[in-house]
């Protein structure tokens, strides 16, 4: 089985930054996707940053060019770097994986595609 752990959320004012770190146990990194995916309260879930096996990523259009996946594959973690970060990045954060082809290519960003979840991490941003 799979099993994701965030860590690395917490309460900042507008334009700060914090990095996201996701370890993951279990074999997801070989024919998969590992994302990141966020709640606001009283919003649906919705897809931030994810990347598939080969590479490659998508970003939502609301963090382009502020937040930025990085892998360290020795240590099976995914990281989120998030900068200059808004009020309207508060919400929880989770980890998501799944195995292709289920979420590769347009569905890269899609919560429903994702099979397995961390507890997630909150993220609070302040004006």
């Amino acid at each position: 089985d799979v099993q994701l752990v965030e860590s690395g959320g917490g309460s900042v004012q507008a334009g700060g930054s914090l990095r996201l770190s996701c370890g993951a146990s279990g074999s997801i990194y070989g024919d998969a996707c590992v994302g990141w995916l966020r709640q606001a309260p009283g919003k649906e879930r919705e897809g931030v940053a994810a990347i598939d096996s080969d590479g490659i990523a998508s970003y939502a259009d609301s963090v382009k060019d502020r937040f930025t996946l990085s892998q360290d594959n020795t240590k099976n973690t995914l990281y989120l770097q998030m900068n200059n970060l808004e009020p309207e990045d508060t919400g929880r954060y989770y980890c998501a994986a799944a195995r292709r082809p289920a979420c590769g290519g347009k569905w890269l960003l899609s919560p429903a595609r994702y099979n397995y979840w961390g507890q997630g991490t909150q993220v609070t941003v302040s004006s």
